[in-house]
């Protein structure tokens, strides 16, 4: 399919035509939290004491496909969740300007995901698929939002952003995790607690024999620094689960390991039970990483829309549907795309009047090589950012500061070309300007909140 069809779909919002299967396609969507871009061995990350940090995902990539310019849709978590739900950018959802949503806005009915919003679990239910949610939520509070209403038929683990590993709160002294909607608790380390029930929900769909969709958003590995070696609730934790003295590179390359054997437990489950190769598998981060993660060779991190903010993991699975397994792809894409992607391969109909930002990443499965045009852009309250990437060049704003970068020569962001290339860098400043004006401004009343400042620890 060639740009100009690409640009169709990116304007329109339309899916790829569908393709008749006698198999339905299992899907499971796998989001990291906070995980850096190279923070996987399968993208330069380096090995720990106790060897290699991702063994399951690496391999899972090997016999796959990895993406090297795939972007997510914010630099700070719940935006990005808003956009992979709705498959739109997420500025057209009020919940999704503040950065991030916060525990004071339980209650509030328009700081959340909306009910009557089609979204990526509702359209696939409505195609027949049993749904499921396992990991967290983070798209606003009850009474007003919640999974259930939102499309997931089944849900296990926390509404907030981030919660303790053990004792599994967030801002207060009671479990944060939820079972279908009701309040619920059990001990274990969550991202073990996540993993188990994960690999036995695709077996109890091989034995009814039912099509899933399940969105598996692990915790890890976003603080609090905890492992499974712990064992038990740490008192200090529960009362600020920031952890801003705890922590460190070990612990935080051990939670990755702990994610990636888990991970390794629902592959397992999907093999042993016949569903591996009729499953596509999805793995990428919300954002970019944090304070302990490696990000090499990219500048930045959660919260900046330098490429360590936004650049991010995409590994892609599928036997049945990746024609050159073990490929690298250049292809330019953001989590939106991967909403769109799914509803394509499922051949879901979208709602009358609902229209994608996202656009269909399915035919890079098919030729890893054959790569379109992907305008992509991006804004956040925090220090006035600013991006916009087209082909090789970004425009980048900081803090009123404006700034040119050739990518495909300066993967880094250290050589401003703005003033070298005057007419490039006005024509994707006035790019970046179109796309702001037709989407909702940012609120006046949207909330910044930062984990930390230079009060607690040097600027990375």
């Amino acid at each position: 399919m060639g740009s100009n069809a690409c640009a169709c779909w990116r304007i329109r919002g339309h899916l790829a035509p569908p393709e008749r299967h006698l198999q339905m396609t299992h899907f499971l969507f796998i989001v990291a939290d906070d995980l850096g871009y190279a923070d996987l061995g399968c993208y330069g990350g380096r090995e720990d004491d106790f060897g290699s940090v991702s063994p399951l995902l690496d391999r899972l990539a090997a016999q796959g496909l990895k993406y090297v310019n795939g972007y997510s849709n914010s630099p700070v978590c719940s935006p990005t969740r808003f956009a992979l739900m709705t498959g739109r950018y997420q500025y057209w959802v009020r919940g999704a300007s503040e950065e991030p949503l916060l525990g004071s806005t339980r209650g509030h009915p328009e700081m959340g995901l909306h009910a009557d919003l089609p979204t990526l679990p509702s359209m696939l239910k409505a195609q027949g698929y049993h749904t499921a949610l396992i990991g967290k939520w983070h798209l606003g509070f009850r009474p007003h939002f919640g999974p259930e209403k939102s499309g997931y038929m089944h849900h296990f683990g926390p509404m907030s952003g981030g919660v303790s590993y053990y004792g599994h709160t967030a801002r207060g002294p009671d479990s944060d995790l939820e079972l279908d909607g009701q309040p619920y608790d059990e001990p274990g380390y969550l991202t073990d607690l996540i993993s188990r029930r994960a690999a036995q929900y695709v077996r109890d769909r091989a034995a009814q024999g039912q099509n899933f969709f399940l969105s598996l958003h692990y915790t890890a590995p976003h603080w609090p620094w905890e492992t499974r070696a712990q064992g038990q609730i740490n008192p200090e934790i529960v009362k600020d689960i920031m952890h801003l003295d705890g922590g460190n590179v070990e612990t935080y390359r051990t939670m990755i390991r702990e994610m990636d054997e888990g991970i390794g437990w629902v592959v397992e489950a999907l093999r042993e039970t016949g569903q591996l190769d009729d499953t596509l598998i999805i793995f990428t981060s919300d954002n970019g990483g944090e304070r302990f993660s490696d990000n090499w060779p990219l500048v930045g991190g959660k919260m900046d829309l330098t490429e360590g903010g936004i650049r991010v993991p995409y590994i892609v699975h599928w036997p049945k549907g990746i024609a050159q397994p073990g490929s690298v792809c250049t292809q330019h894409c953001m989590t939106m795309d991967w909403t769109a992607t799914v509803l394509d391969i499922a051949q879901a109909q979208l709602p009358a009047g609902h229209a994608l930002d996202g656009v269909s990443m399915r035919s890079t499965m098919q030729d890893a090589q054959k790569t379109f045009e992907r305008p992509m852009f991006w804004r956040m309250k925090y220090k006035q950012q600013r991006a916009h990437r087209d082909g090789d060049w970004k425009y980048l704003q900081v803090d009123g500061h404006e700034y040119l970068f050739n990518l495909s020569e300066d993967a880094r962001e250290r050589a401003n070309q703005a003033h070298r290339q005057p007419d490039k860098f006005k024509a994707m400043r006035a790019a970046w300007l179109e796309w702001n004006a037709q989407v909702p401004p940012v609120p006046e009343d949207a909330r910044v909140d930062v984990a930390y400042t230079l009060r607690d620890m040097p600027a990375r």
